[in-house]
């Protein structure tokens, strides 16, 4: 498996995943016009192309495209002889990328695949071009090794990155072609170095809402009309102060927060034990800064079990240098919310309307828009099969023991798959880590990590058939 899974990471692998890198495909959030662009398109059939020359055995290849919604490729492998009755394996991975964004080192840029020692520069090539590859390969190496595999389905989308809004229409299409899914693996995610294998065992839900506070019919000159009408700004501090605490930053909605459960906090003290500095030392803070915790585990556990309020969009101001002294008619403010794994995202995001819309001060007028929610999920135990498998990559893979993670961010996928098929096993990973630069500028993919994933996915695919 290992001589399979690298050479063709070598040979196979990089050119084609560093052709994928080339093609803008921002997600439909990014680019209005995704379909007549056609960059979404032209990823898939990249992709396409390249899984339909590796010669897997009664492989067939769907390109599937629901009217309206963002295309999707689906490759069903057939189950190797003996293997037939041990239900479907979903690899899953996206295609679609975050927007290029600015400030690329010299020498690097988004669209520009770049090889430096082990790591592979370009947007998407670590979020999450590199999935498709590497489950591919991983039957390929299985296939080589002489082992079995069950059934095995690699589906492809290409909206994650716009929260995968096209997903749960394509499962309804493709459920009778799925089967019975025993066993989920997703290599959207990572950890917290490149030294073991991370398993990912919770991922946070999400609520998202913008909220306008409007004060005025049009905006009055600040000397005339400050001390009589209040300001849109102040009003709608006062709204979040009801929601979160400015001081600590902690949620007040107690529909907001859960009990992280016994077997997270273990999993948490001892991914703390392992990395250190993963969280506190993860982010580039300005000089004096410091995180919002001294106790690392704390900042892991605030990170995946705790609820959290970013501001990350407003509108109604003016650029500093053109702010003439005015008292603006309405202050525009993008609220997002993650949630616990375990939250109702619905209760969620009923008890964050209702604060931000009743009782509002001075009768201000408060319209919210762009609402969004999505569940987190929590991964169920190991059966024995897939603990006894994780105990073999870590020694014989890594040479370390495996540490679980809980994710900070979203994989919409995880939880609709959950509710679908709630006895299958999970393995999420990836080969993210701390500094891989998803979604940032020089984003890069770490590739001997990505080769040990890949041989990892290889001998859970193995073992799953064996049962």
């Amino acid at each position: 498996m290992r001589e399979t899974v690298s050479r063709l990471w070598e040979s196979e692998v990089v050119p084609s995943l560093s052709g994928l890198v080339r093609i803008p495909a921002l997600s439909q959030a990014f680019d209005a016009d995704w379909a007549a662009n056609g960059h979404l398109q032209a990823a898939v059939e990249h992709v396409r192309g390249w899984i339909a020359g590796r010669g897997l055995p009664g492989a067939t290849l769907d390109v599937v495209r629901l009217e309206g919604r963002s295309p999707l490729l689906f490759v069903d492998v057939p189950a190797t002889p003996g293997a037939e009755d041990r239900g479907t394996v979903l690899l899953y991975g996206h295609l679609d990328k975050q927007p290029p964004v600015g400030g690329w080192s010299e020498g690097l840029g988004p669209w520009q695949p770049v090889v430096r020692g082990e790591k592979l520069f370009g947007r998407g090539s670590a979020d999450d071009g590199y999935a498709a590859y590497a489950a591919t390969t991983a039957l390929e190496a299985v296939h080589a090794a002489g082992g079995q595999h069950a059934r095995s389905v690699i589906l492809l989308e290409t909206g994650e990155e716009s929260g995968s809004p096209d997903l749960p229409a394509y499962l309804d299409h493709l459920s009778a072609r799925l089967g019975a899914v025993s066993l989920v693996v997703c290599l959207d995610s990572g950890g917290n170095d490149y030294e073991r294998l991370w398993l990912t065992t919770s991922l946070r839900g999400l609520a998202q809402v913008h909220v306008t506070v409007r004060v005025l019919k049009s905006a009055q000159h600040s000397g005339l009309a400050s001390g009589i009408v209040p300001s849109s700004f102040r009003i709608l501090r006062q709204l979040l102060d009801r929601i979160e605490d400015a001081g600590t930053g902690e949620i007040k909605l107690p529909e907001l927060n859960v009990r992280i459960p016994a077997n997270r906090l273990e999993e948490t003290r001892a991914t703390a034990s392992v990395a250190p500095d993963a969280m506190s030392k993860a982010f580039p803070l300005v000089e004096g800064m410091r995180p919002v915790s001294d106790d690392e585990a704390e900042l892991l556990l605030n990170n995946s079990w705790r609820p959290t309020l970013s501001v990350i969009g407003a509108s109604g101001f003016p650029e500093p240098a053109n702010a003439g002294n005015v008292l603006r008619d309405a202050t525009t403010l993008a609220l997002s919310f993650r949630l616990p794994p375990t939250a109702d995202s619905a209760a969620a995001l009923n008890a964050i309307e209702k604060a931000l819309t009743t009782d509002v001060p001075y009768g201000a007028q408060v319209e919210l828009a762009g609402v969004e929610h999505a569940d987190g999920w929590n991964a169920p135990d190991p059966a024995p099969w897939l603990a006894e498998t994780l105990e073999k990559v870590s020694t014989e893979v890594f040479g370390a023991p495996w540490r679980a993670v809980g994710l900070g961010g979203s994989i919409p996928f995880m939880g609709l798959l959950a509710e679908k098929y709630p006895e299958a096993q999970f393995l999420v990973t990836g080969a993210l880590g701390p500094d891989s630069n998803a979604h940032v500028p020089d984003e890069w993919l770490h590739l001997g990590q990505a080769r040990r994933i890949t041989e990892t996915v290889a001998h859970t695919l193995a073992a799953h058939a064996r049962g």
